[in-house]
């Protein structure tokens, strides 16, 4: 089928509403059809048997799709999409994140048994690459410690950027120096592709748990993966096997999503940085993470590598408190119960403001070492900005924040200090 064909680059706005949408004209329809079908029916068996061939062994595409699992158009819709939006050749689209995590990784596996990762990540991802599951060995380091972590073995370097909850910001082109010729794994789920584009910096692998803001309105869980062709085949091989494909109405559900995802990630953005900016002078907060405030930003890489901060905030509360996890614990839900308007429950991307506590929730499946190496404590909170109004926002935190010090406050005068 002949696509529209079009004059001009669209703008990244515009791609955003069209993207995966270019044969609709021809297919007379204006929402992305849904085919919610388990089996395909054949009409010529040999014909059947060759796209059974072409799926398992990685195609994006055949002439019967056999069987749901191999293939989905609906799906593949998605796929095309998301590669749009990050200016790849293909996109890969899982049942969850983490099953996008984990294929990619056990695709790096046919390439060797070693990957290097950067803290932070993910705490989930944390803990599989950790937990020895997938029998890979990992090499902890810093961004600058790439380089000397590389061995005769090494498959793959992953990184998170933003990092997940401290907000730090890896320099994508400078691992892919360090890295070589071994590929790179960007978590670029904070930054999404509105922006931040890893595989213009030189990433193999661009990844996101579409759960968050490319679905955007806590009703899907996905995850994708951008990549060459090459790659994606690989990735698909994986998926076929192990079964993660996605779900065909959470594919059309992220695709509906996606025409305003560039809107709901610049406003979420605009309030995240007046509610950052005055978290850091609050007198209750001892640290504030957001790219934007000072020293969150080394290596300037707002404006070079991301077209923007974001819209998630962490801050540390103060108090006297590091040595007294319990105390610290109530603190932090005193902080959570003063809550009226702001949802306190894990995610982030959604329309609606999340706040979290990661050392119980997200990371509490880490050791606490590796929270420790990761700037995870227990005074730390992340904030997920949502599409409210900042002064409804900031009204709630500055009540939390009130309960918090009083607490502290409290605790201080029992304690005769």
């Amino acid at each position: 089928m002949e696509l529209r064909k079009r004059s001009r680059k669209p703008a990244l706005d515009t791609l955003a509403v069209h993207a995966g949408r270019t044969d609709f004209f021809d297919l007379g329809v204006h929402a992305p059809p849904i085919d919610l079908s388990t089996t395909y029916p054949f009409g010529d068996l040999q014909q059947a048997t060759a796209s059974l061939e072409t799926l398992v062994g990685g195609g994006a595409d055949a002439p019967n799709a056999v069987y749901a699992r191999l293939h989905n158009p609906t799906v593949a819709r998605l796929e095309r999409a998301v590669a749009d939006l990050e200016g790849a050749e293909s996109a890969v689209a899982f049942s969850s994140g983490m099953a996008a995590v984990t294929a990619t990784l056990l695709a790096a596996a046919q390439r060797g048994s070693h990957v290097v990762a950067v803290r932070p990540l993910y705490g989930t991802t944390d803990h599989l690459l950790a937990s020895g599951l997938l029998g890979l060995k990992i090499s902890w380091t810093q961004q600058d410690g790439v380089a000397a972590s590389i061995r005769p073995d090494t498959a793959l370097v992953v990184i998170e950027t933003p990092g997940n909850p401290t907000l730090q910001l890896v320099d994508i082109e400078s691992v892919v120096r360090q890295a070589g010729s071994v590929p790179v794994l960007v978590d670029s789920t904070f930054a999404t592709p509105i922006l931040q584009r890893p595989l213009s910096l030189g990433a193999r692998f661009s990844l996101h748990s579409a759960t968050k803001f490319i679905g955007g309105h806590g009703d899907v869980v996905a995850g994708i993966v951008a990549a060459s062709e090459a790659d994606a085949a690989a990735l698909r091989r994986v998926r076929v096997a192990t079964g993660a494909l996605l779900h065909p109405l959470a594919a059309y559900l992220l695709h509906r999503s996606i025409p305003t995802l560039p809107l709901r990630v610049e406003n979420a953005q605009r309030t995240a940085v007046e509610i950052a900016n005055r978290l850091a002078g609050h007198e209750a907060i001892r640290n504030v993470y957001f790219p934007t405030l000072p020293n969150c930003d080394p290596r300037r890489l707002i404006g070079r590598q991301m077209s923007g901060p974001g819209s998630i905030v962490s801050f540390e509360l103060s108090g006297d408190f590091d040595h007294d996890n319990e105390a610290r614990i109530k603190q932090v839900s005193a902080f959570f119960k003063r809550l009226e308007l702001i949802t306190p429950a894990v995610s982030l991307g959604s329309t609606d403001t999340l706040i979290q506590h990661p050392a119980g929730l997200t990371h509490h499946v880490l050791d606490e070492d590796s929270r420790v190496a990761g700037g995870i404590t227990n005074a730390l909170i992340r904030v997920s900005i949502g599409l409210e109004d900042v002064e409804d926002i900031w009204a709630d935190l500055s009540a939390g924040l009130t309960a918090a010090a009083r607490f502290h406050t409290d605790r201080t005068v029992a304690a005769g200090r």
